[in-house]
């Protein structure tokens, strides 16, 4: 049955389909707008913020440039004892390994043979007075007589050679008295130096060959201790470079000056001795193209001992006022080294450097940045060149314990 404009049914039914329309198309204006600020919300999150990066200053400090070196130390003074004359050992007066002052008695050859030596030789200046008396004698009686013409002249001559034959074989006594005493002195052994000893190569009752040629019988060895020689090698090009900057005022002269210098032992990380620079070779060693170069330290407690290895630093600059970075902050673009700096709208902008040696754990930079420049110490992956960042403000610190 279909229903009327005016039926009753209809009438009841408009009011529900109009609130039904009404309640769709809020629900549709509410999905619009929902969806339009899904849309803003995504453009924002397209468009992040600046990344942060800690940025410093380059730390600015006044230092010396050093050279470092590895070598060896040596005794200033090393003596080997040898015999100087032959006879069995009769006496030790050390203890392997101990320390002795210059002239105290060491070994002791027997000297019997050489005490009977000696009584020959003074027999023997006693036999050339006597015969120097007797012959003093019989010239001046031959003078006399010669003067009255008893005695011909060849008897005056002959008496006069006599007189001075006697006086030669006194001399010679004389002479044979001396070497007897100083073999006799020979015996006795002593320290002409004063250092630590080593071991005795000879036991008592063996004999020793002595003698000032051929072959000589090793006793001992003394090496001096206090102070001590640092002997090491640098290359021809670190050579020119100091004496080029020598040259230039900028350095003092190695050869004419006491240069300090600093060392330390193998186990150390820090530079404990100080010495001075005593001695560079005359000529550089053509085969290994390298010059000898020596130092020398105290050693008053006697620590260091001859032979030892160790580590040397050289200045290679009188103090000047250098600018020092991390060297995490370096970055390598082939050949070239750079460092990401921040301007004050947050552009990072690289920059050429040339880097020379580090100091205290951070690297010195000789050219390419200025002393107001904010280099990027850290996150520089956020950094890319001509990108935004946000910096903030860090501090550069040395290590006091590193060279």
């Amino acid at each position: 049955m279909a229903l009327s404009s005016g039926s009753p049914v209809r009438n009841r039914l408009r009011p529900i389909v109009i609130a039904v329309v009404v309640v769709i198309a809020a629900a549709a204006g509410y999905w619009l707008i929902a969806a339009r600020d899904g849309a803003g919300k995504g453009h924002a999150a397209a468009a992040p913020s600046a990344p942060p990066v800690t940025v410093s200053p380059p730390l600015q400090q006044e230092i010396v440039e050093w050279d470092e070196y590895t070598g060896q130390f040596a005794a200033v003074d090393y003596v080997e004892l040898r015999a100087r004359v032959s006879g069995y050992l009769q006496e030790i007066h050390f203890e392997d390994g101990q320390l002795v002052k210059k002239g105290d008695l060491l070994f002791l050859i027997d000297p019997r043979p050489y005490e009977i030596a000696l009584a020959s030789a003074k027999a023997q200046v006693d036999q050339a007075n006597a015969a120097i008396e007797y012959t003093n004698r019989e010239l001046a009686r031959a003078a006399e007589l010669r003067q009255k013409d008893f005695v011909a002249q060849s008897t005056y001559d002959q008496r006069l050679q006599q007189m001075r034959n006697a006086a030669a074989s006194l001399e010679t006594g004389k002479a044979a008295v001396r070497d007897a005493e100083l073999n006799l002195e020979f015996c006795h052994i002593t320290a002409p130096i004063g250092g630590r000893i080593s071991r005795h190569e000879v036991s008592l009752g063996n004999l020793v060959s002595g003698g000032n040629s051929g072959a000589t019988t090793l006793l001992t060895t003394i090496v001096s201790v206090d102070p001590v020689y640092f002997n090491f090698d640098m290359s021809e090009a670190d050579f020119l470079g100091y004496q080029r900057a020598v040259a230039q005022g900028k350095l003092m002269s190695t050869r004419d000056d006491p240069v300090p210098v600093q060392a330390h032992l193998v186990d150390e990380t820090t530079w404990t001795l100080k010495g001075r620079l005593d001695f560079v070779d005359n000529q550089v060693d053509r085969s290994a193209g390298t010059i000898r170069a020596r130092a020398v330290f105290a050693n008053p407690k006697l620590f260091i001992t001859p032979g030892q290895f160790g580590r040397i630093r050289v200045p290679g600059s009188e103090p000047y006022q250098a600018m020092l970075v991390p060297d995490a902050a370096l970055v390598t673009d082939q050949s070239r080294k750079l460092l990401m700096t921040v301007t004050d709208d947050g552009t990072v902008v690289p920059k050429v450097v040339r880097p020379g040696p580090t100091y205290q754990g951070l690297r010195i930079i000789r050219d390419g940045i200025a002393p107001t420049d904010r280099i990027v110490i850290n996150g520089l992956l956020r950094a890319r060149p001509g990108g935004k960042v946000t910096p903030q403000a860090g501090k550069i610190e040395p290590d006091k314990t590193a060279g």
